[in-house]
């Protein structure tokens, strides 16, 4: 309908209908309350885990993870990105790659305990052995994201933006805020052990 009230105007282009969705108010509003839930109840269960089975780094990695929502959110705000269903599921996809980033990083960080190194080293190694596949499949997610976003349906679309707006935001969650934070708490280990550091054993070596 309103394609054809367009061509019946003054246009000097015509206009065609390339897609069309129709929605109920109430449909539209319960099923995006239900994804906001979804999304609220899976970020808490994902932080509870990364507490328990990663101790301190995994608490360091929830506080890192709130910064991320949050500044993803402002920027969001900033250029005027609408969070439809298809965003919502973007923004959720995307947390789960900050999540997977930091889960990368600790398990690196094990390793590098395990093999012996001192708590500083380990730090600095872990994030250095984690970098290439943190940026690989980033990369490969946004090269994905911006065929979407070129290809894609207005629907489609608007989960490409988010998606690819957050898979930016998480490396820089990831290598910058975690890794700094990390290396603030490693000299107090130094007096106390590593007992809540991933649960590693006192190293008089930090």
């Amino acid at each position: 309908l309103l394609s054809q009230r367009l061509n019946a105007g003054a246009l000097p282009v015509p206009v065609n209908l390339v897609s069309q969705q129709t929605v109920g108010a109430t449909l539209g509003a319960s099923s995006l309350n239900a994804s906001i839930k979804a999304g609220i109840v899976g970020i808490l269960l994902v932080m509870l885990f990364m507490t328990l089975f990663y101790r301190l780094p995994g608490l360091i990695s929830v506080i890192a993870l709130t910064i991320y929502i949050s500044l993803t959110l402002a920027v969001m705000k900033l250029i005027g990105v609408t969070l439809t269903l298809a965003g919502i599921a973007g923004f959720i996809l995307s947390i789960g790659m900050a999540v997977d980033a930091n889960v990368l990083i600790f398990e690196r960080l094990k390793e590098e305990l395990q093999d012996g190194k001192s708590l500083k080293s380990a730090v600095e190694e872990g994030f250095l052995r984690a970098w290439t596949s943190i940026r690989d499949g980033n990369v490969s997610t946004l090269i994905t994201c911006v065929l979407l976003m070129f290809f894609g349906s207005s629907f489609v679309k608007g989960f490409a933006i988010t998606l690819g707006i957050g898979v930016l935001l998480s490396l820089f969650s990831a290598i910058t805020v975690t890794r700094m934070m990390l290396r603030f708490v490693v000299p107090w280990f130094k007096e106390h052990g590593n007992l809540f550091f991933l649960g590693a054993k006192k190293n008089s070596d930090v």
